[in-house]
């Protein structure tokens, strides 16, 4: 009787997602407060039969506007800090003295790693820089990049929806508003959760925290005027 040893199966790599947690979260409640501060501020188009609508695409337009600055800003911001990682890179491929290596890869460090790494293991680092055969000279855009702006675009517009649309379809203003502003709270509610439960910070307790960051935010509306 044949004996076969067991095959290793490769795992599949997991894809890691191109926005964190972190980037959904404050990509979405950026989005919340843009719209929740031009709907509490925004009284020119509240006068009129159709003043739900004006108020609704005018809330539309203004995040669209800046859903599209920051996706631009996310596409930036990611070439730029890949441009910084490769130029790390190839100032430690091309240092002939190790040791100095050694000391630009433990400055580039955050400072709360700094202690817990030591010189063998940033020299086995250095050592794998200097044997990779070839390094782009500069960053390039890649298709991640735009992907993720995208995906920043969406959830800023998207943010629209939950404090607005009470507007369209319901013909009270003032009973519109309040019900904007619950969801709005809910949804920052929810956000917090899923950014406290990320960061270990406890989901409870950052929900609360953010919720109370959109009362707070909409006194300050309601004080001002809104």
């Amino acid at each position: 009787m044949n004996t076969a040893a067991p095959i290793q199966q490769r795992m599949p790599e997991k894809r890691q997602p191109i926005l964190n947690a972190v980037d959904r979260v404050t990509e979405l409640c950026f989005g919340l407060f843009m719209a929740l501060t031009f709907v509490g501020a925004v009284k020119a188009v509240t006068a009129g039969d159709d003043a739900g609508r004006k108020l609704f695409f005018a809330a539309l337009g203004c995040n669209l506007a800046w859903g599209l600055a920051d996706a631009v800003m996310f596409v930036l911001r990611s070439l730029a800090d890949r441009g910084q990682r490769l130029a790390l890179a190839l100032s430690v491929k091309r240092e002939q003295d190790h040791a100095v290596a050694v000391r630009i890869l433990r400055d580039a460090l955050p400072k709360s790693l700094e202690p817990l790494v030591d010189d063998a293991e940033l020299e086995l680092i250095r050592e794998r820089l200097a044997a990779t055969l070839a390094l782009p000279p500069r960053a390039h855009f890649i298709r991640d990049d735009f992907v993720g702006a995208l995906g920043v675009f969406l959830l800023v517009v998207v943010a629209t929806f939950p404090v607005a649309l009470p507007f369209v379809v319901i013909g009270d203003r003032t009973t519109a508003l309040v019900i904007s502003r619950v969801l709005t709270l809910a949804m920052l509610f929810v956000a917090g959760c899923a950014l406290g439960r990320y960061t270990g910070a406890g989901a409870l307790k950052a929900g609360f925290a953010m919720t109370l960051l959109g009362v707070v935010l909409t006194m300050a509306i309601i004080l001002l005027g809104g």
